[in-house]
């Protein structure tokens, strides 16, 4: 499958060294697309994968506009124009209730999450005009069915939903298409740190799965391959839309 071979200019994919980021980044690159992905700090990660994909990386701090809209010029100026943006940064979010939650630390997922979303987007737009190009934004699927104590994700996340309907609507006359995809419980990604670090227990790894239809965890891969179809071609009467990979919880 080549769905951006011949494509000219390349895919740009935020949060690449994570583990969304990474099997997307693989993911474009395996279907003819260059890619140039950004990252916040895990350097060895960056280089390893680069050097995988022949792709261009860079340290990016979202939150910082004038430097986001520097490595966006960077980019049109290096490869002429960007044909696909994939937001899949983001914060580690505790579980917690939002009872509990610090209004500075609302703000600061708010910043990192929705704003760091527009700064990415906004100095990307006169190139994905030219290009007739696809913004794919990766958000949560507890933006539609809601799981206690993820409001510090879904509430930012719902935010970057939000901007990205309205930017399907504004754009469309450009011909630039803008959907989001939500992923549900992984064994990759987010999900897997927070087993790491304790915020999910088995007992609520076990409450999660029965939440779940088809009572198995996603993984990364399922996320790449909603995100590239939206990208790509096949999906070039679609915008405006969130796809829920998350193995029917949000029935």
């Amino acid at each position: 499958m080549k769905d951006f071979h011949g494509k000219p200019g390349i895919a740009v994919v935020t949060g690449g060294t994570g583990g969304l980021g990474t099997a997307i980044c693989h993911t474009l690159a395996e279907r003819g697309s260059a890619v140039a992905f950004t990252y916040r700090s895990d350097h060895e990660a960056a280089k390893r994968l680069a050097a995988e994909l022949d792709a261009t990386a860079e340290p990016l701090d979202l939150t910082d506009a004038r430097q986001t809209k520097a490595y966006l010029d960077n980019v049109v100026e290096r490869f002429g124009t960007i044909h696909t943006l994939v937001h899949a940064a983001g914060p580690l979010v505790p579980q917690q209730h939002l009872s509990t939650v610090d209004p500075a630390d609302f703000g600061r997922h708010l910043a990192a999450e929705a704003a760091a979303f527009f700064n990415l987007v906004r100095p990307a737009l006169p190139a994905l005009r030219a290009s007739k190009g696809s913004i794919v934004a990766v958000t949560t699927a507890a933006t539609r069915r809601y799981p206690v104590r993820d409001g510090l994700s879904a509430g930012p996340k719902g935010a970057v939903e939000a901007t990205a309907r309205a930017l399907a609507a504004e754009e469309g006359r450009f011909g630039v298409r803008v959907n989001c995809v939500g992923p549900g419980m992984l064994t990759d990604g987010m999900a897997a740190e927070l087993v790491a670090n304790g915020d999910l227990d088995d007992r609520a790894l076990d409450a999660a799965l029965r939440a779940i239809p088809l009572r198995t965890f996603g993984n990364a891969q399922d996320i790449a391959e909603a995100v590239c179809f939206l990208a790509s071609d096949r999906a070039g009467f679609i915008s405006g839309q969130k796809l829920d990979v998350d193995g029917g919880y949000g029935v």
